[in-house]
């Protein structure tokens, strides 16, 4: 299965941590060699980096650790391959504009009959590659677009979140639907369920999350996440827990909401 990365910080903060995690997952001590690539914000706009290749032995992956990005919000995803061919188009994270702003979506998981069972009308959104994951993307778009076009301001919290915990309940059903979704200002979460290393089985949690402050003396409290502001906080979003750490469970099925380096309730 693939994996996911997700990370709200209060502040901007180095991207080096998820590309860190791409080069040992991405090939190394993980079986994701089918593509890679992380979308991190700068204000409305989003820089998308990613190839159809490992991370592992990527010179572009380098290239971008040495150019020492900031960013409060970033999504990240790193492939194994099961449903669409290796290619540009079928690498996530994938991106779509709504409402003035980029939003980012990755996917875990593989949903049986989504095009069948969930309605895309093409007018708009229509998936670029051939994989269940942009399709969702799409339909999740157009449930969304309503909320966002037409007005001056971003929708609501609360508005946003019923709208993606409707979707996440629909395709939840189809197989594990694990995802992130950025907008932006906040970070939703579905947990569903995953291949578990220790048994072999499909099954819950599929993802995991954590919040970290920066210590008293700006030293970070994760290894190559750089946070320099003693007051700063990330919350980071994962498919598996990535330090010894006292990562907490998502519950099969609950979509959880971060925006700004902190968990919050819409």
């Amino acid at each position: 299965m693939c994996e996911l990365l997700g990370l709200s910080g209060s502040a901007p903060f180095s991207v080096t941590f998820s590309l860190d995690e791409f080069a040992r997952h991405g090939g190394k001590t993980g079986p994701h060699r089918d593509g890679w690539g992380i979308a991190f914000y700068e204000g409305r706009d989003v820089r998308l980096i990613k190839e159809a290749k490992p991370a592992a032995d990527s010179e572009t992956v380098a290239f971008v650790k040495g150019q020492n990005f900031n960013s409060p919000l970033v999504l990240s995803h790193i492939r194994r391959a099961t449903v669409g061919n290796l290619s540009l188009a079928n690498t996530q994270p994938f991106t779509r504009e709504l409402g003035g702003r980029i939003h980012v979506f990755a996917h875990n998981g593989h949903l049986a009959g989504i095009e069948q069972t969930c309605a895309l009308s093409r007018q708009r959104f229509a998936p670029v590659g051939d994989t269940d994951s942009e399709y969702a993307f799409c339909v999740l778009m157009e449930r969304l677009a309503d909320l966002w076009l037409g007005r001056d301001t971003p929708p609501s919290l609360a508005e946003r979140y019923e709208v993606v915990r409707r979707f996440a309940a629909e395709i939840g059903p189809l197989g594990p639907a694990n995802f992130l979704y950025a907008d932006g200002e906040a970070l939703f979460a579905h947990g569903n369920k995953r291949t578990q290393e220790k048994t072999g089985k499909i099954e819950p949690p599929g993802l995991h999350w954590l919040t970290r402050t920066c210590r008293p003396d700006g030293e970070p409290q994760i290894d190559g996440l750089d946070l320099k502001d003693g007051n700063q906080s990330v919350v980071l979003i994962a498919s598996v827990p990535l330090t010894d750490e006292a990562w907490q469970p998502v519950r099969e099925g609950e979509v959880i909401c971060v925006r700004d380096g902190a968990r919050v309730e819409p």
